[in-house]
């Protein structure tokens, strides 16, 4: 990761972090000597991690989308020329992490993961200090003011 020095600073792709933790989630579940199932039936489950799967990803897409059209940088350690304010970003500031955190336990739940499920929230930890708190400190530098009313207005996650 060649990371820019105008940049927030973030040292480890996101992406991979949910990735990785999604993948120790399910190994972890899969070789421990008990199951820990996720307390609903089959088909509400299915129904639930389908809905949660298919909303991330159009979620994280509609946001990399926005991101390509306003010619900035989606990758938090490249400097970026603007910030977005449209779309999905009128109600959250973090689409991108949304998208994923939506996604990470629609696929939790569809592999009835208890396990996977509960690593989301040291994930979600992480994500909020190393990450999007870096990232608002950066662009609160960066674009002053303007950066400053939005994140007014406009909540973390929803």
């Amino acid at each position: 990761m060649d990371a820019d020095l105008d940049s927030a600073g973030v040292k480890f792709p996101p992406p991979f972090a949910f990735v990785g933790t999604l993948i120790v989630g399910l190994a972890i579940d899969q070789f421990m000597w008990w199951h820990l199932s996720i307390p609903i039936g089959h088909s509400l489950r299915r129904m639930i991690g389908w809905i949660a799967v298919v909303a991330g990803f159009a979620i994280l897409l509609t946001a990399v989308g926005l991101f390509k059209k306003a010619n900035t940088a989606t990758r938090p350690w490249k400097t970026p020329s603007h910030f977005v304010t449209d779309g999905v970003y009128r109600w959250t500031r973090n689409p991108m992490y949304l998208g994923m955190v939506l996604a990470y336990a629609g696929v939790a739940i569809l592999c009835n993961s208890l396990v996977t499920l509960l690593l989301l929230a040291p994930l979600f930890v992480w994500i909020t200090r190393e990450v999007i708190e870096r990232e608002e400190a950066y662009l609160a530098v960066k674009f002053g003011a303007p950066y400053l009313s939005y994140k007014a207005a406009t909540r973390r996650w929803f």
